[in-house]
């Protein structure tokens, strides 16, 4: 039922949504109907998965980007009160500036178009990972971290027996919140790009759909965006029960 149900309601609102556009004569220009975005997506599959491509691949080096310098950072501020005091408002800055706002200025100031986009949505995606780490990484059982005081377990002892493993799970929530992030970062970053007069990303294939008046190939391009996003978060869901299955408590308890 966990993936059926999402199914079946998928499947009601695409007959919903096909019922009012046949009956009600909605112009393809204002709303196309499923059947038309699903037939669009056959016929310029060619050029939307190249653009797909990408965007995809933007997403991934972002997200590995971000996945690394939060960690890092997360790592950082648990050794000191005092550096998380100092230095966690700046990462809350990162997540409260919106990128539409500084993505011209990176991509003005770094000439490798790729490499801007990458930054742009790295910047998006980065809070998630420091914020949700370094909660975990804070998070042990006191109990646990008063029995390795007792022994005098060094710092890197306690780091990597005691605060990783507690950690893990919300490193992965860190981790899927972030994918979708980068996601959405790459695809503002390739419109502000795309503006620009350069790009050949999905945002890029948008834009253009929307001055061509194209908008069957505009919504098969945003169901593209849609299932990649949907198919990153199951995927790092996946890889968050392969680790943690068979000893953390997260995974291992009644569900």
């Amino acid at each position: 039922m966990r993936y059926l149900a999402p199914v079946l309601v998928a499947l009601l609102l695409l007959v919903i949504w096909q019922t009012w556009v046949v009956v009600a004569e909605i112009p393809p220009f204002l709303v196309p109907s499923p059947w038309l975005i699903a037939q669009t997506l056959v016929k310029d599959w060619g050029l939307l998965v190249g653009a797909l491509g990408v965007t995809l691949w933007i997403t991934l080096l972002a997200f590995v980007a971000s996945a690394v310098l939060g960690t890092l950072i997360a790592f950082v501020f648990v050794q000191s009160r005092w550096i998380e005091t100092a230095f966690f408002p700046y990462a809350v800055l990162l997540q409260v500036t919106p990128i539409v706002a500084i993505a011209p200025l990176i991509i003005i100031w770094v000439k490798d178009t790729t490499l801007s986009l990458v930054i742009c949505a790295t910047i998006v995606a980065l809070f998630p990972v420091i914020s949700n780490t370094t909660l975990g990484l804070r998070s042990v059982n006191p109990g646990l971290a008063a029995f390795f005081k007792l022994h005098h377990a060094s710092r890197w002892a306690v780091l990597w027996r005691l605060r990783i493993p507690s950690a893990l799970p919300y490193f992965f929530g860190g981790l899927r919140i972030s994918a979708g992030l980068a996601l959405i970062g790459a695809v503002v970053a390739e419109f502000v790009a795309g503006t620009g007069g350069t790009g050949t990303g999905l945002a890029y294939q948008i834009l253009q759909s929307g001055y061509q008046l194209n908008i069957p190939r505009m919504f098969a391009a945003l169901v593209l965006i849609s299932v990649t996003g949907v198919a990153l978060y199951l995927l790092l869901a996946a890889v968050n029960r392969w680790a943690l299955a068979g000893w953390h408590d997260s995974e291992v308890g009644p569900h």
